[in-house]
């Protein structure tokens, strides 16, 4: 018989592995109708939808092992992150979806969203306030105009597989939508800067590595608080905090 995995489980969400079969519970059911119809028009590898009863949805498991884990050094090659950049400039030049996502929350939001956090970050002691302002000052890059592209919205290197040096499917889509091209590169590369060169070299166009970089302080300082509060490590080696720490 097969023993059920917990692959990740908190209060708005849960995640179940069950064989080959991946079982996603989801407290917000908009989520997974978001993630079947995404799936359904993205132009790059996605798992097979075996079957949807809101708020559960099952999936098949994509072939391949992750890119790598936040924290932790990649072992995939850099032609497999070169290839992961070309899979998501594909993303990004397909028709767009008729909804927003995750990556498509407008200067203003951002803005107002990052005062709050960085407010309750000093407030609280979690983290120095040099720490804080500063990479409030370098999170001001990505607050800018943009053009909206097919965004996955969550595009961190555990969501993408690779077999060799090949794509095999991306996964866990339920914060696509339109949304910022420079979010998706930022969060595939948040904490593993050594292979943005990789990246954006399979991406195969000319990227603003200053508005990258200021994703990677301006999602960092958003997480924190969040990760904390369901019970993930954003003070472990080599992830959120220590992102924020290299911009000093």
């Amino acid at each position: 018989m097969d023993e059920v995995t917990v692959v990740v489980a908190h209060a708005e969400r849960a995640t179940l592995r069950v064989g080959d079969v991946f079982l996603k519970v989801d407290a917000d059911r908009t989520r997974t109708g978001v993630e079947v119809e995404a799936m359904a028009l993205a132009p790059v590898p996605t798992p097979k939808v075996l079957w949807r009863k809101p708020p559960v949805l099952a999936i098949a498991a994509v072939p391949g092992t992750a890119l790598g884990r936040l924290g932790e050094p990649s072992t995939a090659s850099p032609a497999a992150w070169a290839a992961a950049g070309a899979a998501v400039r594909k993303l990004h030049d397909a028709p767009l979806p008729p909804w927003p996502g995750r990556g498509g929350r407008s200067p203003d939001v951002l803005a107002a969203e990052l005062d709050g956090e960085c407010d309750w970050l000093v407030t609280n002691g979690v983290l120095p306030a040099d720490l804080v302002t500063r990479n409030r000052q370098v999170a001001e890059g990505a607050l800018r105009p943009w053009t909206p592209a097919f965004t996955h919205g969550d595009l961190q290197i555990t969501h993408v597989f690779t077999d060799g040096d090949e794509i095999t499917g991306i996964i866990d889509w339920s914060e696509a939508g339109q949304g910022d091209a420079l979010f998706d590169l930022a969060t595939l590369t948040l904490g593993h800067e050594e292979h943005l060169a990789d990246v954006v070299a399979g991406y195969g166009t000319d990227v603003d590595l200053d508005v990258i970089r200021a994703w990677w302080s301006l999602r960092s300082l958003l997480g924190v608080r969040w990760l904390v509060e369901h019970g993930f490590d954003p003070f472990a080696p080599g992830c959120e905090v220590d992102v924020l720490k290299s911009r000093m």
